[in-house]
């Protein structure tokens, strides 16, 4: 099959070709945390269940460094690309992926000094606090190779290897499962075991691309020398703030949500959450890894000034994107039952808490792919202010007003509806955008 590259003109059966590994590779990097979660809910009990999910926020948030240069990063490599500036493009890659290592090694040093005190704010009780902190403390002593593979995810893509992409994500899915029959359920290493399980995967998925970029190759991008350019480094988290905003506020709002659901369910409340989010995970992956397939090929074209390819790309992903919110709500609704005895099955009050949190929440992916699309759409096209502003709205801003405000009237069943409402009232300000700056970039 022959390989589809950046400057391409995308037929539908093109794009879905040069998506798919993007796409595949974002829900085998979601199966690491469920994975976990499986082995931990069934095989050390409910309490060091709770405890994962609780802290895995945290994580998320101090790794969110990687998706914001990894994606920000990209567009500006590929826009270099697309003015013809290769050589420039690789200096910039490599001064990004060094940002990484320096930047991820002081905030995961941080993280691992302070991980109890921020373990009992976001709510542990004594019963769970020592899961927290033996957990928290082994992912981030591998939080470098979590941010480093994270960007890898977009930077493979603008190379032209997204494959290769998809492949170490496999690799590394298929040790993280290994690792965790092992030490979760052979060796009974409890919620210790499944965090050296996913350090080991998540340093599988970042080695193998850094031995690759690291010695002559046939792709776009290689390591070179390089030197700080705080211009680029600017432009690149310019870029890439929507991604970083959505991984930090995401990461708060969980905090929020567990601090809720702690507050009226209890440890139950937690637990049902943490399975909900496994399923958006999985079900997410295919927006986000869409979005980071793309965001390649809108940058390329803006670059080389390719409108018509620019409009063309724009009206295929709206067209994608309905078709998916479609087919994702009705199979979330029809599974929410299935998959909730999956993780939970031995507890029935737990179990139906679960089906009913997630039939409720799953009615957002009716919307928020065209949010995630409209946010990683502007990040291509090099406008991270427009990017950021969506990302904030819908994961931070209506998120958290509705957090709180609708328990109040709803109950239990407010906190799962809360990202509805927040994806409805962010669709009113992405599709404001794309109307108003249609013409501007000229894809309308």
């Amino acid at each position: 099959m022959a390989k589809v590259g950046l400057a391409e003109h995308f037929t539908y059966k093109k794009l879905l070709r040069f998506v798919l590994p993007c796409v595949v590779m974002m829900i085998v990097t979601s199966v690491y945390t469920i994975v976990d979660g499986f082995f931990v809910s069934n095989y050390a009990g409910k309490n060091a269940f709770t405890a994962l999910n609780l802290i895995y926020p945290l994580l998320m948030a101090l790794g969110a460094l990687g998706f914001m240069i990894g994606t920000g990063g990209s567009a500006l490599v590929s826009f270099t690309i697309g003015e013809g500036k290769k050589e420039k493009a690789n200096q910039i890659f490599t001064m990004l992926i060094l940002t990484i290592v320096v930047v991820g090694a002081a905030l995961s040093a941080v993280g691992f000094i302070f991980i109890r005190p921020i373990a009992h704010l976001l709510g542990a009780t004594d019963a769970i606090v020592e899961d927290c902190v033996l957990y928290g403390r082994i992912l981030l002593a591998a939080n470098v190779f979590f941010m480093m593979q994270n960007s890898y995810q977009s930077f493979l893509v603008t190379a032209e290897r997204a494959t290769m992409g998809l492949m170490i994500s496999v690799a590394s899915g298929i040790m993280n499962i290994i690792l965790d029959f092992v030490l979760v359920c052979l060796l009974d290493l409890g919620i210790g075991g499944a965090a050296v399980a996913t350090a080991g995967s998540q340093f599988v998925g970042a080695a193998i691309p850094t031995v690759y970029f690291l010695r002559k190759n046939s792709s776009l991008l290689r390591f070179t020398k390089t030197r700080l350019d705080l211009q680029a480094l600017a432009r690149a988290c310019s870029n890439g703030a929507s991604e970083m905003m959505t991984n930090l506020s995401s990461s708060v709002v969980g905090m929020l949500y567990n601090w809720q659901l702690m507050r009226i369910a209890g440890e139950d409340g937690v637990a049902a959450y943490g399975v909900i989010m496994y399923v958006a995970f999985i079900f997410m992956a295919l927006f986000f890894g869409y979005a980071v397939g793309t965001g390649p090929l809108i940058g390329y074209h803006y670059g080389a000034g390719n409108h018509g390819e620019l409009k063309n790309l724009f009206r295929k992903s709206m067209v994608l994107t309905s078709i998916v919110a479609a087919v994702m709500t009705v199979l979330s609704e029809l599974l929410a039952a299935p998959l909730s005895r999956v993780f939970v099955g031995y507890d029935p009050a737990l179990c139906e808490i679960t089906a009913r949190g997630m039939a409720v929440f799953s009615l957002s992916f009716l919307i928020s792919g065209y949010n995630v699309f409209g946010s990683a759409f502007f990040t291509g096209l090099n406008n991270g202010k427009i990017s950021a502003l969506i990302s904030f709205m819908r994961t931070m801003v209506f998120q958290i007003a509705a957090i709180f405000v609708l328990p109040v009237i709803l109950g239990l069943d407010g906190i799962w509806a809360s990202v509805l409402v927040a994806e409805g009232l962010t669709l009113v300000i992405t599709g404001a955008f794309m109307i108003t700056k249609r013409k501007r970039y000229h894809y309308g």
